[in-house]
């Protein structure tokens, strides 16, 4: 007896699933080749072309399904040997469901029938401020397809791949079964990305006496460049941590509300910078921390049997599943050994936390970021929106490239297995290095007052302005006009970041024409609206020195001087002792003069 077969293959977006929903799979073979065009526009024009080949003389198939996830698509046509064929098409919840029937069933044994089926969706390609991105599914189950390729042509304006996703090797844009996977591709054409972005900061002082607050503004890490345009009202000051935060300090006076506005860019690049660590920086960012318990027993156990960063997010990516009800519910953060009881109610906290907790652990330097994260489908890409802390990710120190290392073990997992260690992406924006302490500093967003926890605080657009603005800074120095002669020149250099990105720490030179000395030195990095002293000395001048001397510093390409006057010391200050003397005399004559005197006669 002949059955008849349904054969009805599932395709989602992202995941890119195709699931035999019967046991068509051990009767019938098929084999993918795919073809995804990319206009200029972005519409993506895609060709599925199949070969259904019949394993058995027991059944044969008249009809074919295919769900596409993609929640746009038009244009869609389909055609065997025999002609075209008219699809059916239907709107589902997640997707839409093509269905066709063949103008001739595929009967017996070793039957093949080839078809193709064709549509075009905006879903695949989308320009997001100067980068292209392109995202292909990948496959549920790769022991389903007998074969399955796939070839991606891009406009040449897009130029070459920033990075392909999986990495083959290569430029080229044809992707076989296996480089396919679960995981799928994920490719971006362009060099840099740049946000625009406004962030609102909400700080109060509920004591009776006025506080000094600091606020914490996104800081350049290894892998963006941030440029701050404005800063309203106008800090104090900003400093940068040890972990590189720029923090702006306020002054606020008791039962006062402050809103903070602040506006700038950043600039993402995709390969980390160097930042060479000493001995105790390294030492720093392994001590065990609250939720980062790299002294527990099955933590170091882990990290015994794991050794490197690799196996370590491997390890994370696979043990832990993200929890999207948590999301909601805003549950209390677990850290790194309570989530190992709960492996299956992670969000991006816990992804990190144990990274961190296994990698500190096995002597590695690990820090947290937290900041934002773009992305257009929460499922694959989540974020964690409580407070607005919008995505948290870690990253390792390097000791080879010296530098650290970002990666997202989070949506590698959600992703279904796209790759976020070896390479990253554009698409994560730093607020917040913590890695002297696991809940400090606060992210933009976390800066809430009563009854605003609802109001979004944080805006981020994409911007195609590429180009970064140069470091500038102001220069004055700050000392006496008169110094005594046989002791040191002492003074200060007073720097001000007028620009506004970071003004690197720059190599400082100061002459001094009577000592004949040339001294160096270094400054620390110093944020857009910061202000530093950087005190020096030069060396003492002999007790009878009475001269002009000019005092000259070099910094940054600039040169300044300041003319002080050296003399020793009786004839700098004979005019002051003079005058404490003469003060002092016309005081003893008042008091003289102002007291009574009595006049005794005696009398005989």
């Amino acid at each position: 007896m002949i059955k008849r077969l349904l054969l009805f293959l599932i395709f989602f977006i992202g995941f890119a699933t195709f699931v035999p929903q019967t046991h068509a799979e051990s009767n019938f073979s098929t084999s993918y080749k795919v073809d995804y065009t990319v206009n200029i526009n972005g519409t993506t024009h895609a060709v599925f072309t199949i070969s259904l080949k019949n394993k058995t003389d027991k059944y044969f198939a008249s009809s074919y399904t295919l769900k596409v996830g993609f929640p746009t698509i038009s244009n869609v046509k389909a055609s065997d040997p025999n002609g075209g064929i008219s699809p059916n098409i239907k709107r589902m919840e997640d997707g839409q469901q093509i269905s066709l029937t063949f103008n001739k069933d595929a009967l017996g044994k070793n039957a093949t029938i080839p078809f193709t089926i064709s549509f075009d969706t905006p879903d695949i390609a989308s320009q997001n401020g100067s980068i292209w991105e392109v995202n292909i599914p990948g496959l549920a189950n790769q022991n389903d397809f007998e074969d399955f390729g796939v070839s991606v042509t891009v406009p040449s304006s897009f130029g070459s791949p920033l990075f392909i996703k999986p990495d083959t090797g290569s430029k080229s844009l044809t992707f076989s079964k296996e480089q396919l996977g679960r995981s799928g591709i994920s490719i971006a054409f362009g060099t840099k990305q740049t946000y625009a972005f406004s962030l609102n900061y909400h700080i109060r002082n509920n004591h009776l006496f006025p506080l000094k607050t600091e606020i914490a503004l996104p800081p350049n890490t290894s892998y963006q460049h941030v440029s701050l345009s404005s800063i309203s009202p106008k800090p104090l000051a900003v400093r940068e941590d040890s972990d590189g935060n720029w923090l702006a300090s306020y002054l606020l006076t008791p039962s006062q509300t402050m809103t903070v506005n602040v506006k700038g860019n950043t600039f993402q690049s995709l390969s980390p910078e160097q930042d060479s660590l000493s001995q105790a920086e390294k030492t720093l960012y392994t001590k065990p921390l609250q939720y980062w318990q790299s002294n527990d027993s099955h933590i170091l156990q882990l990290a015994k049997d794991l050794k490197t960063p690799y196996a370590i997010y491997q390890y994370v990516v696979k043990t832990l599943h993200y929890d999207f009800s948590r999301v909601s519910d805003s549950q209390e953060r677990l850290g790194a050994v309570a989530v190992l009881n709960k492996p299956n109610s992670a969000v991006c906290l816990e992804f990190t936390d144990l990274f961190i907790a296994i990698a500190r652990a096995a002597g590695i330097p690990a820090r947290e970021i937290d900041g934002y994260a773009f992305t257009q489908n929460s499922k694959e890409r989540p974020v964690f929106l409580s407070k607005e802390i919008l995505h948290a990710w870690p990253e390792y120190y390097d000791s080879s490239s010296q530098s650290w290392v970002m990666v997202d073990p989070t949506w590698q997992s959600t992703t279904g297995g796209i790759d976020y260690f070896h390479t990253f992406d554009l698409d994560h924006v730093a607020f917040v290095i913590k890695g002297v302490a696991s809940t400090m500093p606060i992210p933009a967003g976390g800066y809430k007052v009563s009854g605003q926890d609802a109001v979004k605080d944080i805006s981020m657009t994409f911007d195609t302005d590429t180009a970064e603005s140069a470091p500038q800074v102001s220069a004055l120095i700050s000392m006496s006009n008169t110094l005594s002669s046989g002791f040191p020149v002492n003074g200060n250099l007073v720097l001000e970041n007028t620009g506004q990105t970071l003004f690197p720490p720059q190599e400082v030179i100061v002459k001094g024409s009577l000592p004949g000395e040339k001294i160096s030195l270094t400054t620390q990095p110093l944020p857009p609206f910061g202000k530093i002293t950087v005190p020096f000395s030069l060396s003492k001048t002999s007790f009878l020195t009475r001269r002009p001397d000019t005092i000259t510093i070099q910094v940054a390409g600039k040169t300044i001087s300041k003319t002080i006057t050296i003399s020793p010391f009786s004839f700098q200050y004979i005019g002051l002792i003079g005058g404490i003397f003469v003060a002092i005399l016309c005081i003893i004559i008042f008091i003289i003069a102002a007291k009574p005197w009595r006049l005794f006669i005696s009398q005989r």
